[in-house]
C-alpha cells in the first residue's frame, strides 16, 4: 500500500532532479580545421553536453592529442577493428549511434562527404552515419577549400545528404593568399556548438509541448 504521506517529498526530489545532459558523438576529419579548431570544438560542447569524440585515420594524423579538453575520450578506427574482433560486446558504431542523441562532425572533408554521399562504409565514423537512426539529427561543418567546395559535385553531395535530413553548417569566406576572400573555411566552434544548441532546446520545448494546451 503506497504511503501517501511521502509524496510530497517525492515531487519535490523529482523537481530538483537534475536534468540528464544531452550526448553529443563529435567527430573530426582529416582537414587543415581538425587541426587548429577540433580542441576548442570540444571545449564549446562539454560546456552544455555529454561527449565522445571520433577522430578519422586521417584527422590522427594532423590532430595534436593534447588540446582535447580532459575528460574527453576519443575513439579511433582501431577501436572498431577491436570490437568486431571481441565476443560478448556491441560493435563499437552500434555502441556509439545507440548511446548519441545528436551526431556532429567538425570538420567534415571533401572526401568524407563523398563517402557519406555514397553510402560507404570503411571507418568508424561513415558506419556510424550508415547505421544512423534520422529520427535522431546531424549536423556537419564542411571544411575545404574554396575550389573543392564550389565544384559541382560537392553541391551534389551536399543535395544528397540534406535529403536524408542531415543539417549543413555552412562554411565561412576567408582571406586567401591571393587577397582574396573564399569561402570553404568551416564556421567557428562557437557558432557550431550555438546552432546545435538552440537545436536541441526548440526540439526539447516542442517535445514537453506535445499534447499541451
Amino acid at each position: 500500500m503506497m504511503d501517501c504521506s511521502s509524496s510530497g517529498k517525492a515531487k519535490s526530489e523529482a523537481e530538483l532532479e537534475v536534468e540528464r545532459r544531452p550526448q553529443i558523438v563529435l567527430a573530426a576529419c582529416g582537414c587543415f580545421a581538425a587541426l587548429n579548431k577540433f580542441g576548442s570544438t570540444c571545449g564549446c560542447f562539454m560546456e552544455w553536453a555529454d561527449l565522445r569524440a571520433v577522430v578519422t585515420n586521417s584527422a590522427s594524423r594532423i590532430i595534436d592529442r593534447s588540446s582535447f579538453p580532459e575528460g574527453v575520450f576519443v575513439y579511433f578506427d582501431k577501436y572498431e577493428d577491436h570490437t568486431r574482433n571481441s565476443k560478448g560486446r556491441p560493435v563499437l558504431h552500434v555502441e556509439l549511434f545507440e548511446w548519441a542523441d545528436i551526431l556532429v562532425i567538425a570538420p567534415l572533408s571533401a572526401h568524407s562527404l563523398a563517402m557519406i554521399a555514397g553510402g560507404f562504409c570503411e571507418s568508424l565514423l561513415t558506419c556510424i552515419v550508415r547505421a544512423w537512426d534520422y529520427r535522431k539529427p546531424i549536423f556537419v561543418a564542411p571544411s575545404m577549400n574554396h575550389f573543392l567546395w564550389k565544384n559541382p559535385l560537392t553541391q551534389q553531395h551536399c543535395e544528397r545528404i540534406e535529403k536524408l535530413g542531415i543539417f549543413i553548417i555552412q562554411p565561412v569566406s576567408q582571406r586567401s593568399a591571393r587577397g582574396e576572400y573564399e569561402k570553404g573555411e568551416m564556421a567557428d566552434p562557437s557558432e557550431i556548438s550555438s546552432i546545435v544548441k538552440r537545436y536541441y532546446d526548440n526540439s526539447k520545448i516542442q517535445n514537453n509541448n506535445v499534447g499541451g494546451v
